[in-house]
Formats: structure tokens, sequence, C-alpha cells
């Protein structure tokens, strides 16, 4: 007598019989994809995609993308700049933080589209011509402001604004102050805790 079948070792069966049924069906139809049907998915592709320049470290980089790839996708995926980080990919975090003339966005939420004739500038743009380091980037290995750095280049990049705004009037005209820091950086989170180095290395440069 055969031993009872058990409710998994049914479903597994099934599945497996499924499974197999779906992949073999075509080669006992004798179904050879068409010429046509094969190229459906690269004409829907050149299509739907455009082309863009984008100047980005003061470079221009021509691309073909499609309208709703970001601009983080773009710079780390066509570009291959990787240093701006997708964290949340929900404008939370501010791990993609870039510059787009002079002002900081969150990166993942803009379309690469939009910043045709922007100048964007990403943490690998921020070293001088001569291959030293912006001071911010040099306050923050002074003051120890990372961990495990996976956020500071979105660190660097809003905390360069920062200083940008409140040295041209645009932000305060008031001296920043620890509190002041504090908030304007909020949009930047850090998991590893390192605020205080953060702010301190900012405070450096600000007030230099």
């Amino acid at each position: 007598m055969s031993p009872p079948v058990s409710r998994r070792r049914f479903l597994r069966s099934a599945a497996t019989a499924a499974g197999a049924a779906a992949l073999g069906a075509p080669a006992l139809a004798g179904d050879d994809p068409s010429p046509d049907s094969r190229g459906v998915s690269d004409a829907v592709r050149e299509v739907t995609s455009t082309s863009v320049a984008l100047r980005v470290n003061g470079t221009v980089h021509d691309l073909c993308i499609e309208p709703r790839v970001t601009l983080l996708e773009a710079l780390r995926e066509h570009i291959g700049l990787t240093g701006s980080k997708r964290g949340c990919g929900r404008g939370q975090c501010g791990a993609c933080t870039v510059l787009v003339n002079g002002r900081r966005i969150n990166s993942c939420l803009s379309l690469a589209i939009m910043h045709v004739g922007d100048e964007i500038t990403t943490i690998e743009g921020l070293a001088r011509a001569d291959g030293s380091l912006h001071p911010l980037q040099a306050a923050f290995l002074d003051h120890d402001a990372f961990q495990c750095g996976f956020c500071t280049p979105g660190q660097i990049c809003s905390a360069v604004a920062l200083v940008e705004e409140h040295r041209s009037g645009a932000a305060s005209h008031e001296p920043l102050t620890d509190a002041a820091v504090r908030e304007q950086m909020s949009g930047n989170l850090c998991r590893c805790g390192a605020y205080p180095h953060i702010v301190a290395a900012i405070l450096e440069v600000a007030r230099a």
C-alpha cells in the first residue's frame, strides 16, 4: 500500500508539474519566437528612450535613457559615478544628495531629463583641480565625521551647499551655530550616529 501523500508533498509535486508544463509548452507546440516578436522589446525601448546631455563635474555626458530614469540612476548606472548612494529611495535619508547649480537636491527624487543644461556636482567633483580635497572633505577626515561612510558623500555635498548658503546670505545672516547646523542638516541621516563630529567639521569650515 502506498504511503499517504502529505499536503506539502502534494503542493510540491503540483508546482513542479506546472513549471515543467510551462517550460515545455513552446517546444511541444513547435513554437519558435519570430524575428518580429523578438524585436518588440528592443523597439519599445528605442521608442521610449530619449537622448539627453548632462553636465556632471564639468564634463558633458551624452546619454540615451528612458524618461523615468532618475538623476541618481543616471549618475550611478549610466555615467559610472557611484559616490552618490541609494538609501531609502524616497528622499528621506539624504544619501543621494548632489548639487545642482549649487543647490542641494535628493537625486533619487529628480528625473535626469529635468537637468539638461544644469551644472551637476557630485562628491567626485568636489576636489580641487590640483587634486587637493575640498575644505569640507578635509574637515570630515580631521574630525572623524563618519564611520561606515555610506552617508558621507551626501553629508558632504549637503554641507557644501549649507556653508555657501550662509556665506551668500541666502539662508540666514546669523552666524551658524551648533543647533542651526543640526537643523539644516536634518535631511541627511547618519545611522552610525556621527552627528557631533559632522557638526564640528561643518562649523570649522563655516567659521574659517
